[in-house]
């Protein structure tokens, strides 16, 4: 099997500033700590996918404690800054920077598993992109052969519009695209109960 390009977004843990949903269940301080949990999950995961060569894409302090831990966790996990600009371009920019097919993932979704990642990776081999939708109206995972940077443009992003008007996207670019499942993230009080009920 070729190397697989896995891409994981992910903000620092900065209570107040991650998970902001969460705080009124939660608290600043332990929505902070769930986004921590959630993103050491995501790159656990990502690293047990054979031959995948995975990259953390950082979104604030670089220099935050819980980075330099995952650092000392996961030594050959590459690490890149996010860019600058809005959600999209930001994406955009991850796949002009790998310059191959790749997955990108955000941080919040405890579904993932080894095994949907490396059907996510097969199934890009067939088709330009690969998107799951979430149940939220967005998406928790993109992939795609080539860049392409109107995929992204002219989105709501954090609306419940993500979705469908990115289908329109592709639909007006003539891609061939799949949409393998509908998942879930954890990002209202009312996920966690799930979140719970899958750590019995």
């Amino acid at each position: 099997m070729t190397q697989v390009q896995l891409a994981v977004f992910a903000r620092a843990p900065v209570a107040g500033q991650c998970k902001t949903r969460l705080i009124p269940a939660l608290g600043a301080e332990g929505a902070a700590a769930l986004h921590a949990q959630l993103v050491e999950r995501t790159v656990k995961v990502a690293m047990s996918v054979a031959h995948a060569e995975v990259t953390l894409w950082t979104e604030g302090k670089a220099d935050h404690p819980f980075f330099q831990y995952l650092a000392c966790a996961y030594p050959v996990l590459q690490w890149r800054q996010q860019p600058e600009g809005d959600l999209g371009e930001r994406m955009h920019q991850v796949f002009v920077a790998h310059q191959q097919p790749t997955l990108l993932m955000g941080s919040d979704c405890p579904v993932f598993t080894s095994a949907l990642l490396t059907e996510y990776a097969a199934l890009l081999q067939q088709h330009d992109a690969v998107i799951v939708p979430a149940e939220d109206g967005g998406y928790v995972l993109v992939g795609l052969q080539t860049p392409c940077v109107e995929i992204f443009r002219c989105v709501d992003w954090g609306s419940d519009r993500v979705m469908d008007q990115t289908r329109q996207r592709l639909c007006q670019l003539a891609l061939r695209w799949i949409e393998p499942e509908m998942l879930w993230d954890i990002d209202r009080p009312e996920d966690m109960q799930r979140w719970a009920d899958m750590r019995k």
